[in-house]
């Protein structure tokens, strides 16, 4: 990660010819809010003084409680590459940690509630190491510029130079990642029509999230440019593979990768078992946090390369949890069942102190499940003891609501906020009449 002191900046920004800059950060269900200052306010913002109204961002405080501030992380700061200056100067932004009047830092910020896993991760000895998959949707816009869910892309996976305006999209998506310290391992077109993944290299788990935030802001606004919509909703299209995050996480102490033992059968360590053992035992409260939306259970079915069931393996696909086969210094272990529309740093959190929690427990690992679970029998899975992930955000919340490791991660304020917002999603879809069922009873009954 870039080291800059506040020099460094107001210096880059002058040579840049930046006019604008956007203090970023995001709200407890992970959308993006900015403050847009000009250069002559950028010291003062560097020196933790800009102020801002808390009162309208979705979990944040009560309006008797609204003055916060915005605390520049001096190492995200970046120039926004398709940003060209024509005369009016161009753009940056940086991410920043929310603050209290008081000082301290505000509990109710996602980044915060981050940097209080990765500081116990740190008291045990380790260093957590994320790389995220991030896939999403390319849809053409209407007359209007309204997102759609037309496409004139029909391609495959990995399918090679299909004629539309989707591959110049994430070519130049790419293009701009780059320009912005990204380093772009691989990127190709998703299994869906309009399906598309780039893979970029895994970092510490702070920085890992802000890759993430900022990964989808790029995506966005470049798609736009190109006349398209880009989407990070789970399950656009009925019929077809969704969208999902799948997370590769490994724990380092002075520099060796503490997920490895070349004396094991498969080369996991004690530590990965229990790891693994520990993402196990919390998966279901954790749901929640990781598919957020009602939408998210539209993925989280049979057949469509998501996983269903709570097991791991080191030999096919089918399972919550998956070993790649790399070793070494490149062991790690694989989440698949988060979506992009997740929290990025309320994902990673949750997903560390779970493996954290099964390493203190020194939690013995159940038995891989090593064949194709989808293949199963109703009556073979049970006999495995293999259990499901929750199948609808209803469940999620159900399992999320009480559960004291997630209010212990989360903190109160994070915890009642995001349960009080995701009761009130579930609410507001249960009392909703969706075009399906106009189709299927309108007529008939």
């Amino acid at each position: 990660m870039s080291s800059f002191t506040k020099d460094d900046i107001l210096k880059m920004a002058d040579e840049n010819n930046v006019s604008i800059i956007r203090l970023q950060f995001t709200d407890i269900l992970g959308a993006v809010k900015n403050v847009a200052i000009t250069r002559s306010q950028l010291e003062k913002a560097l020196d933790n003084k800009c102020m801002f109204d808390g009162s309208s961002i979705e979990g944040f405080v009560r309006i008797e409680e609204s003055d916060m501030y915005l605390y520049p992380d001096y190492s995200t700061f970046t120039v926004l590459p398709w940003h060209a200056d024509k005369g009016n100067g161009r753009i940056a932004r940086i991410i920043c940690d929310v603050y209290g009047c008081d000082g301290k830092p505000f509990s109710g910020d996602p980044r915060y509630v981050l940097k209080r896993a990765v500081a116990e991760a740190e008291k045990m000895g380790y260093v957590f190491n994320v790389g995220s998959e991030c896939e999403f949707f390319l849809f053409n816009l209407d007359e209007k510029g309204r997102p759609t869910l037309d496409t004139d892309d029909h391609g495959g996976y990995f399918d090679l130079g299909h004629p539309d305006e989707g591959e110049a999209c994430r070519r130049d998506i790419v293009h701009n990642l780059v320009a912005m310290g990204f380093e772009i391992e691989a990127s190709h077109h998703e299994c869906a029509p309009a399906q598309h993944e780039i893979d970029f290299k895994y970092s510490e788990a702070l920085r890992a999230a802000d890759d993430v935030v900022t990964f989808k802001y790029v995506v966005k606004s470049i798609s736009h440019r190109h006349g398209l919509h880009a989407t990070f909703m789970p399950k656009p299209l009925y019929g077809v593979a969704g969208s999902g995050m799948h997370c590769n996480m490994s724990l380092f102490r002075d520099g060796k990768n503490v997920f490895y033992d070349e004396n094991d059968p498969i080369n996991l360590s004690k530590e990965a078992y229990s790891f693994i053992a520990g993402i196990m035992k919390y998966i279901k409260p954790m749901t929640a946090v990781l598919n957020p939306l009602v939408n998210s259970y539209k993925r989280l079915v049979a057949g469509y390369e998501a996983p269903v069931y709570i097991a791991w393996s080191a030999k096919n696909r089918s399972p919550l949890i998956r070993v790649p086969s790399a070793r070494g210094s490149s062991t790690r272990i694989e989440l698949r069942s988060a979506d992009p529309a997740c929290n990025p740093y309320l994902e990673m959190a949750v997903c560390l102190m779970a493996g954290l929690e099964g390493i203190k427990q020194n939690l013995a690992c159940p038995p891989s499940t090593d064949y194709n679970i989808f293949d199963m029998t109703d009556e073979e899975i049970a006999k495995a003891g293999i259990e499901m992930l929750p199948s609808s955000l209803e469940e999620a919340t159900a399992e999320f609501e009480g559960n004291e490791f997630i209010k212990a991660v989360l903190g109160d304020h994070v915890y009642t906020k995001y349960l009080e917002a995701k009761k009130e999603e579930w609410l507001a879809y249960r009392r909703r009449i969706s075009q399906w069922e106009i189709d299927r009873y309108l007529a008939v009954y």
